[in-house]
């Protein structure tokens, strides 16, 4: 693709970047056929294609963000469907990023809007703020239906009561550990759902993995990234680097493993997100080096091993791919091999490629498109006959739950299941597999 920005233009690094994605596409349109917004409105304009050609008339004019711009990549998911079909190898991923910034600094959005948006960039990265306000949302859930529609979403994907933390003993302590990890920092998955990083620490205990705990850390940023709030990504970025410096610097971690994907996503970019930081970069690559999805870390671990049978085995289930790992990080088919190895029957679900509607905080601020991929990944779930459904990331499994019809549960808990853990609370009420 052809670009025209003035040469002075090019000395701001954002626009060099931005420049540079550009010429890479060649406007094939393979990317069409796997955007789920296009696929739902058949918009060019709500395409990556056509995006692309929309956020460069923005950088090129240097004008703020138009109404029309705002809307198309509002719309955007930031799944990076696109990117895992495009034969050009467009960084589209860096590109939506730059336009959000833009627009979130450029463009003056409805009162409503931006009250909606400071409250979920204030609110969710913080865990006793979210529980907080998961309550607050709860006693209101009575009166949902009479509240606007934005608000009306967040109440519904709230669960119907807080989540017990899970029981657990002090975090094990292995005499010759195969290998020594931290687990990601985290915001609302702890809140959500606590049993998802309890059963992984248990998993990894059983293993041969000693976990640490790194004081200081907080939420990676994700959420207020995927807003368009870069500067907010960045300072949450950097309190995570510098909380895990100490373990960087003597060299005592072998990963960071994650359990939620759209977080292991911005994780593994921290060393983009602050390139152009001198007191930083160099420990951003670094930590961005050691971010591990849990499956990865896993991988080496129990394929040598056989696990124990029990209930578990051969229970159908249907594996959900998230996008933040199918596309963001590329790791394909390595949960399904794990699944399959520990007992499980893994069942392919219809259209696989397309997102579930999530995406981050997707769901909150677009409830139409989101409500109509959640409703279409939820049928192709149901056409695969399955028992469960698995996924490794919680902004899809709380999408997903309640419309499924089958225990929605994290792979890391059906793993630790299959290896002598707990089953997951999911399935406390069945008496076996085939009553679930």
């Amino acid at each position: 693709m052809r670009t025209s920005f003035a040469p002075h233009r090019l000395d701001d690094p954002d626009i060099r970047e931005a420049n540079g994605i550009l010429r890479t596409c060649v406007h094939c349109g393979f990317c069409t056929a796997t955007c789920p917004t296009y696929v739902l409105t058949g918009d060019e304009r709500d395409s990556p294609r056509g995006r692309i050609v929309l956020i460069k008339e923005m950088l090129e004019r240097d004008e703020p963000a138009d109404a029309t711009v705002t809307r198309h990549i509002d719309r955007c998911l930031g799944c990076l469907a696109c990117t895992s079909t495009c034969p050009s190898g467009v960084d589209y991923m860096h590109l939506v990023d730059l336009a959000r910034d833009r627009i979130e600094r450029t463009y003056h959005r409805p009162a409503a809007d931006r009250v909606r948006r400071w409250a979920l960039a204030h609110v969710l990265p913080y865990q006793h703020l979210f529980r907080w306000a998961m309550g607050l949302g709860r006693l209101t859930r009575p009166v949902a239906a009479w509240l606007p529609a934005g608000l009306c979403a967040m109440i519904e994907l709230l669960p119907a009561r807080e989540p017990v933390p899970a029981a657990e003993a002090a975090p094990a302590t292995v005499a010759t550990p195969v290998l020594r990890v931290a687990l990601a920092p985290a915001c609302v998955q702890p809140a959500l759902d606590p049993a998802i990083d309890a059963a992984c620490r248990r998993l990894l205990a059983r293993l041969g993995v000693q976990v640490v705990a790194v004081p200081g850390t907080g939420c990676c940023g994700a959420l207020t990234h995927h807003m368009g709030r870069r500067e907010d990504a960045r300072a949450a970025a950097r309190r995570n680097v510098a909380a895990f410096r100490p373990w960087l610097a003597a060299g005592r971690l072998d990963a960071i493993v994650v359990t939620a994907s759209g977080c292991g996503t911005l994780l593994k970019d921290y060393g983009h997100l602050l390139a152009d930081d001198p007191d930083f970069a160099h420990d951003a690559r670094r930590l961005a080096s050691l971010a591990r999805d849990v499956t990865e870390v896993l991988d080496p671990l129990m394929r040598a091993r056989t696990p124990p049978a029990g209930d578990h085995t051969g229970l159908s289930v249907a594996y959900h791919a998230a996008c933040s790992l199918q596309h963001g990080q590329k790791i394909a088919g390595l949960p399904e091999a794990l699944l399959r190895c520990a007992g499980f029957e893994v069942r392919p679900i219809g259209e696989g490629h397309l997102c579930c509607g999530s995406a981050g905080t997707y769901n909150l601020l677009q409830p139409a498109f989101a409500t109509a991929l959640r409703d279409r990944k939820a049928r192709n779930i149901a056409a695969t006959g399955a028992k469960a459904l698995a996924a490794g990331n919680i902004g899809c499994l709380v999408q997903l739950r309640g419309v499924v019809g089958v225990p929605a549960v994290h792979t890391v808990e059906l793993l630790d299941w299959a290896w002598g853990g707990p089953a997951p609370a999911a399935f406390a009420r069945a008496v076996d597999h085939e009553t679930v």
